[in-house]
């Protein structure tokens, strides 16, 4: 517009979103500006309950990723619980205590059972000792946190909370949780350890572990049609705990998002061409690209937005190879470092449903939550986001290069006028 607004339509989800001249100069709600505490030597490995010695504040482990003394990194599933501190560890795997898709859900509405396999971890964990407290200890502090009295919680049966437990052998909904709670050195509590700060290696390995408990949710619980995968960093972006992990949530439906998106596939096979990566390379959002993924600058969010596409012809993520899941990795941690671990994101996966027939390419969005939505945007369904997907571009292309100088990101990634800018990229609809 004349006085420089900008406005967008996004062409998948048909939001209205107007970014206005001044707007990001408004004050934010600032509440007591608590300086942050010294950390301890304690405090890097014990500071909630996702740190790693607390590993029995959390429901029972599925599985960790280790790495040994030569670098190699290996996958050890279901631990016995005498053993889980016999070994440091790079991710676990864990189900979440409050669950949104809960497994009274699965069990009420589809009668499901958990699998022989599940059934026989959860027998072998209540015949340990410790598994049986552990058990115990967590049922009762998730009973406590519902609102139930001690007295309450002690007059429930024993075969009861048995069958609660089925929650933590056979869900749906689990956590990947990164070993740090800090950087590296950190003094005080506000540097917290984020997707940025790993290495393109450790990120790799945060994502295709992943990926591998996607496999695993959807072999256990033949009713879950979409699997959502994504990151809430920090308090303000939904995060109960400013502790890195991701989050995957099985469930029976795909979604108004998705269902839309595959509508529009169905009308135009190649619409994520056309509207996503063409789109972007005309407008100069492009910024970064190697040869499995392209990452640019999105339009029409409610938050700043950076869109992450894979280029494979496959459409699910694990039905990616490793080097098609590394390129996917290498620019989303690149995009996460060069957002910087203070802003507060949401980091969401799409994919094509495993019940689907047209394809979407799996892609990630990383929305900077920086914005708070108000009364205007809830009264006329038109967004204010203050900051336009060129300014976005703008700030992330000078960070990488100085990521990419310094050895901290994936040194095969491709920045701004290096991309190499062809009509559809992606190749997902290819027969």
């Amino acid at each position: 517009m004349a006085d420089g607004t900008i406005k967008q339509i996004n062409p998948f989800t048909d939001n209205e979103v107007w970014c206005v001249p001044g707007r990001a100069a408004k004050p934010a709600a600032i509440g007591s500006q608590k300086k942050p505490d010294l950390l301890t030597p304690e405090d890097f490995t014990a500071y909630c309950a996702f740190c790693p010695d607390r590993l029995f504040e959390t429901p029972p482990e599925k599985s960790r990723l280790i790495q040994n003394s030569d670098g190699h990194v290996h996958r050890a599933d279901r631990i016995p619980p005498s053993e889980l501190k016999h070994s440091s560890w790079l991710f676990r795997r864990v189900p979440n205590l409050f669950e949104i898709v809960t497994v009274d859900y699965w069990k009420k509405n589809y009668s499901y059972e958990l699998s022989h396999a599940n059934r026989a971890w959860k027998e072998m964990y209540l015949g340990d000792p410790m598994g049986i407290q552990h058990i115990h200890d967590i049922l009762e502090y998730k009973l406590h946190a519902t609102g139930l009295s001690d007295e309450k919680t002690r007059a429930i049966p024993e075969e009861t909370l048995i069958n609660m437990a089925d929650s933590f052998f056979g869900g749906g909904h689990e956590l990947i949780i990164a070993a740090p709670h800090f950087k590296p050195g950190a003094i005080n509590a506000g540097e917290y350890f984020s997707s940025g700060d790993m290495t393109p290696e450790e990120h790799f390995q945060y994502f295709r572990f992943t990926i591998d408990a996607m496999s695993d949710i959807f072999a256990a619980n033949r009713y879950i049609r979409y699997i959502s995968v994504f990151q809430n960093w920090l308090s303000a972006a939904g995060a109960s705990f400013d502790h890195l992990h991701k989050q995957l949530v099985g469930i029976d439906d795909w979604g108004a998002s998705i269902r839309h998106q595959i509508d529009m596939l169905r009308e135009d096979p190649n619409i994520f061409n056309q509207f996503g990566a063409n789109l972007a390379g005309m407008h100069n959002l492009i910024f970064a690209e190697n040869d499995h993924a392209i990452a640019y600058a999105g339009i029409g969010h409610r938050h700043p937005t950076i869109e992450i596409f894979s280029k494979s012809y496959f459409s699910r993520p694990f039905e990616h190879s490793d080097e098609e899941i590394r390129g996917m990795s290498d620019l989303v941690h690149a995009c996460h470092a060069a957002s910087g671990g203070h802003t507060s994101s949401n980091e969401e996966w799409y994919y094509t449903p495993v019940d689907a027939v047209y394809r979407m390419p799996w892609h990630v969005l990383i929305k900077w939550r920086i914005n708070t939505q108000a009364g205007f945007e809830g009264g006329t369904s038109i967004y204010i986001n203050p900051t336009p997907p060129l300014a976005v571009r703008d700030r992330v292309v000078p960070n990488l290069y100085k990521l990419r100088d310094e050895g901290k990101i994936s040194y095969s990634i491709r920045l701004a006028e290096e991309c190499d800018i062809r009509p559809n990229p992606l190749r997902y609809y290819l027969e």
